[in-house]
């Protein structure tokens, strides 16, 4: 597997509030992350640096994973455990009073990938020939349009996009998003902020797989392109690539 992790302030923020990274395991497993503080909340850059800390903290210490479900119950329990650790921090430390993040984070193994998500922070899988969203954002636009209120074009534009309905540290108990999906040597897994995801269509970032190779330089293309089209907020992404075994011929 070959990995990149690059994380941007943008144009307009003062501070960068996301935090993340790609972690190998001595198991030969890989985890990505992204978190994303919550803006307009007090401490956001706190609340994701520690997400992103507790779950490479915990990731040193799994143990095989032999099925899927191992995976989805170790990541689902660890992002409850992180909430619970969030909220009573902000209980006990005024400062960070009302502090919030995002979360998205896949589990990379040769067999399968398992993506947990909490908010708007995003997992896409590209595969050669399209890019494809596997994680659904935790917004309140999100819901009208799985309720069938409004158009997913409509939600691009809506007024109160960046309402999240969930988001680690609000509150007591939260419950993740868990998935597992199977994959092909080639393939690619994309976790992003909003930063990325409210800036750039589905179609650019299917032009930017297509035209470079190296995952730095795609990580690169994005983050300047979300830049150009006002880059008012953070931007992170990680990267995880499935690479193709290359057989030696035979002499």
């Amino acid at each position: 597997m070959q990995f990149a992790f690059l994380s941007d302030q943008g144009m307009v923020r003062k501070l960068n509030e996301d935090s993340g990274g790609v972690y190998p395991h001595p198991l030969g497993y890989y985890l990505a992350v992204v978190a994303d503080g919550m803006g307009g909340h007090r401490a956001g850059d706190v609340a994701s640096a520690m997400a992103v800390r507790l779950l490479e903290e915990y990731w040193r210490e799994i143990p095989p994973l032999k099925r899927p479900t191992e995976a989805e119950e170790w990541l689902s329990s660890s992002i409850e455990s992180i909430n619970e650790k969030l909220y009573s921090h902000a209980a006990n430390h005024e400062e960070c009073e009302g502090m919030g993040t995002t979360i998205v984070a896949a589990i990379c193994t040769k067999e399968f990938i398992t993506l947990g998500n909490v908010g708007d922070s995003r997992g896409y899988i590209w595969n050669n020939e399209r890019i494809r969203q596997i994680t659904e954002d935790h917004s309140f636009v999100n819901a009208l349009v799985q309720s069938g209120e409004i158009s997913r074009e409509d939600a691009e534009h809506h007024p109160n996009k960046n309402l999240l309905l969930k988001a680690l540290g609000s509150e007591g108990k939260i419950k993740p998003d868990v998935r597992t999906i199977e994959f092909e040597q080639g393939d690619l897994v994309l976790l992003c902020s909003d930063g990325l995801s409210n800036k750039i269509t589905e179609a650019f970032i299917e032009e930017i797989m297509i035209n470079f190779q190296s995952l730095d330089e795609r990580a690169k293309q994005l983050i300047e392109k979300a830049n150009s089209e006002g880059g008012e907020d953070n931007i992170t992404i990680a990267m995880v690539e499935f690479s193709p075994v290359v057989e030696s011929e035979g002499i």
